[in-house]
């Protein structure tokens, strides 16, 4: 049934029903210019999330976390500039865009709170900046003081916020960090150098002298190397005078290192004298003469001087003694060790009037029945060495003829000589040889029966030479001239 009120509209067909009305187009509700630019001020986006701009808010929040890493890592003031303008042009497109709208109202709800949420960021910047500013002081005057533990401390204060907040201000506290570090490392290899390294005194004051090349570590530096010269001297004297010596012949730079010469010139002269003691107690000798001889040649006026000099002397002692030693050690006959090398000994007793006190070398079948008052087995105590050769025919005492009995038709003449037995004589003080060159034994000759050995084949009677029947006291009567003057 035909409704009787319904007209059918303008060209609609008879009968054709109307559509339905479509839902009412909404009508943007009013907005707040002020309260959407204080939103966009926080930094946050706020003011876009107010004009219903989720995206825009999305792509402020992220371009903020990203300008802030920048500037946290780059510690740069182009990195501020850029955040700055980011702040406004964020704060003034949000004021823009608020005003574009047809309805504008004043809600003091959003304006409260986006004042203080962008309130609450800002001040948060001021007062971290600002507590950037004081950590800086702060790293600036420690490092003025040469106190690296106070910087290092203050400078570990520094967070993420300082960093965006104010990162300009901390970031050269980084570099007196890094600068203080290896002033650390240094401290720690000078350290090891005072044990006698010249290794580690090279790589610790190379570290000094690369620190010392950035500006305003001159104090630091000078504390690293006020500490190390103040260890010196150490408790070991040879090492202290290899840590002075080195110090002494280091390369003049101009600058804060080379105070270092002033403990040289402190320290070395007793530690070149204790470590001459020390060396010749463990009867290191030439290492000690050596240390000695530094003392007199590198500070002569030095009031230890006669010290030295008697350390010398003793040492000098000491080496000769060791070689005759060794060359005594080492002679076998007369033509090897001592007897073919004469060595001096200086401290040996001079070669004087009167009874010499020897020792003897070499064959010992005649020089071993010497009295035991003229012989010494101590080198020190020597003023001679006697080389003794092999006995040898000496001058002709007497002719004797002897029958040989097993063969009656043989008989024999023998002559006897003295026991002639060649020498070298060296006068122990000096290593000089002196004389005699040979004495020459008697004894007694022509005995009635003189036995001999028989070889078939070779011989039937003794050798045409005989020795002299030799006794201690002829051996004695011999060698006389040669220990007494």
């Amino acid at each position: 049934m035909d409704d009787p009120t319904h007209t059918p509209g303008p060209g609609r067909p008879p009968g054709e029903q109307p559509e339905p009305p479509g839902p009412p187009r909404s009508t943007p509700a009013p907005c707040d210019p002020v309260a959407a630019a204080l939103g966009n001020a926080s930094l946050l986006g706020i003011g876009y999330l107010l004009l219903g701009h989720r995206r825009l808010a999305a792509l402020a929040a992220l371009g903020t976390v990203f300008l802030l890493g920048l500037t946290a890592s780059a510690a740069a003031a182009w990195c501020e500039a850029v955040l700055l303008l980011w702040w406004t042009a964020g704060t003034s497109h949000g004021w823009f865009l608020a005003r574009r709208r047809a309805r504008h109202a004043v809600r003091r709800g959003q304006r409260v709170g986006t004042l203080t949420v962008t309130v609450a960021v800002l001040l948060s910047a001021v007062l971290l900046r600002v507590d950037a500013y004081g950590i800086e002081d702060r790293v600036r005057e420690a490092r003025e003081g040469g106190d690296c533990e106070a910087a290092v401390a203050a400078q570990g204060e520094v967070w993420f916020g300082h960093r965006v907040a104010g990162g300009p201000a901390v970031q050269p506290g980084d570099a007196v960090v890094a600068a203080c570090h290896r002033l650390e490392r240094a401290a720690d290899t000078l350290a090891a150098g005072r044990s006698g390294s010249t290794e580690d005194l090279e790589r610790g004051f190379g570290i000094l002298a690369h620190v010392l090349e950035e500006p305003g570590n001159g104090q630091t530096v000078r504390t690293v190397l006020d500490a190390f010269l103040g260890g010196l001297p150490t408790e070991d004297a040879c090492a202290t005078a290899t840590v002075a010596g080195w110090l002494r012949e280091r390369e003049p730079t101009g600058d804060v290192l080379d105070r270092s010469a002033e403990t040289a010139g402190r320290t070395e002269p007793a530690a070149l004298l204790g470590c001459g003691d020390d060396l010749m107690n463990g009867d290191k000798w030439q290492r000690a003469r050596v240390r000695y001889q530094q003392l007199l040649d590198t500070y002569p006026d030095d009031a230890r001087t006669e010290r030295a000099r008697g350390g010398v002397r003793k040492a000098t002692l000491a080496i000769e003694l060791e070689e005759v030693g060794r060359l005594v050690a080492d002679t076998h006959s007369a033509s090897s060790g001592y007897c073919d090398a004469p060595a001096k000994y200086s401290g040996a007793p001079p070669h004087r009037k009167g009874l010499n006190r020897a020792l003897f070398l070499g064959d010992s079948e005649y020089t071993g029945k010497l009295p035991d008052g003229w012989r010494t087995s101590d080198p020190a105590q020597a003023a001679l060495v006697v080389c003794a050769d092999t006995a040898e025919n000496g001058d002709a005492v007497e002719t004797c003829y002897y029958e040989n009995k097993r063969h009656e038709r043989l008989p024999h003449e023998v002559t006897f000589r003295k026991v002639r037995i060649p020498l070298k004589v060296y006068a122990l003080r000096t290593g000089e040889r002196v004389d005699p060159r040979e004495v020459q034994i008697s004894g007694t000759s022509c005995p009635r029966t003189l036995l001999y050995e028989y070889r078939i084949g070779y011989d039937f009677g003794p050798g045409g030479d005989e020795f002299v029947s030799t006794t201690t006291s002829g051996i004695r009567d011999a060698f006389t001239p040669v220990v007494k003057r």
